[in-house]
């Protein structure tokens, strides 16, 4: 969640028949190139992130979990948040743009209400590559470390004997965190865009850049994280019924001593991450779209 400036900057606003174009392939390119590079990157943070958030362990002792499991497991599951994160920025950015512009050039929509609904229906459209984040959950899992060789492998048999259904265990979280903010998102991110000074040079525009969209980031990361929780709690559970938010919110403050704040346990690592992970995602994004345009 990156302050960049999306295409409809750089492009005309309607095509030469005066339509408005939904989409623009190569702005899907380049959120999906972005997106490669940042998981590429901070894959091994998630992974310490994620087990503090399954087991409420402290910083130290997920990275203890992850050394002793060795450097051949460190990027065991990166497939699927790869598959899932590249499409998803691209999706994120693409059926954005495709929807905001639409209703306030067709309908003459208040722009506030057009970026609203576009990121809603973004984050919404973005819960069909779920399947990923599912299998991600298990294979970071050390539970299911014997069970799953690798994705494909996790896919067949949680299919096999689960059924369907089982890959879009945790929809509901999923799409309250995606819908929600993603619109906080885009709103934030043109009134940084808007209010902030332009720099003179290139070198402190891109920083001012990275810095304002690491911020944004992390903030609604840190906004969302309980419900990321909640989404990895229920996750984490193979076949059997499906419990509810609530159950599953019940689960994880029972078992964290009845305590509030143990329910963030692993934010400070997350908000950390989002920081960067939305900088790095910025950077690169910025230097796809000089390759396309």
């Amino acid at each position: 969640m990156a302050v960049v400036r999306p295409e409809m900057d750089t492009r005309p606003a309607s095509s030469p028949t005066g339509r408005v174009p939904l989409f623009c392939w190569k702005e899907f390119a380049c959120g999906w190139g972005a997106a490669f590079v940042n998981i590429a990157v901070t894959y091994p943070i998630y992974k310490m992130i994620f087990r503090q958030m399954l087991h409420g362990v402290q910083l130290h002792q997920a990275f203890g979990q992850i050394r002793g499991e060795g450097i051949a497991f460190l990027y065991r599951g990166i497939f699927p948040p790869l598959a899932q994160k590249t499409i998803s920025l691209s999706v994120m950015f693409g059926v954005y743009d495709g929807t905001r512009r639409p209703l306030v050039e067709w309908f003459g929509m208040n722009e506030y209400v057009a970026k609203s609904i576009a990121g809603m229906t973004a984050g919404t459209v973005e819960a069909a590559l779920m399947p990923f984040e599912r299998v991600q959950t298990l294979l970071a899992d050390a539970t299911y470390h014997a069970k799953y060789r690798n994705t494909q492998h996790a896919f067949r048999l949680i299919y096999i004997e689960h059924g369907f259904r089982e890959l879009y265990r945790g929809l509901v979280p999923i799409l309250w965190r995606n819908g929600p903010s993603n619109a906080m998102f885009f709103v934030m991110r043109e009134e940084a865009d808007q209010r902030l000074p332009k720099r003179a040079t290139a070198v402190t525009q891109r920083t001012q850049e990275f810095i304002a969209g690491a911020c944004i980031g992390a903030f609604i990361s840190s906004v969302f994280y309980p419900i990321n929780v909640i989404k990895v709690t229920m996750q984490s559970k193979l076949g059997g019924p499906n419990d509810s938010m609530w159950v599953a919110l019940q689960q994880v403050y029972n078992e964290r001593d009845r305590k509030l704040r143990n329910v963030y346990k692993g934010v400070s690592m997350n908000c950390t991450r989002a920081f960067f992970s939305w900088g790095i995602m910025n950077s690169a994004y910025e230097q796809l779209k000089k390759v396309f345009y």
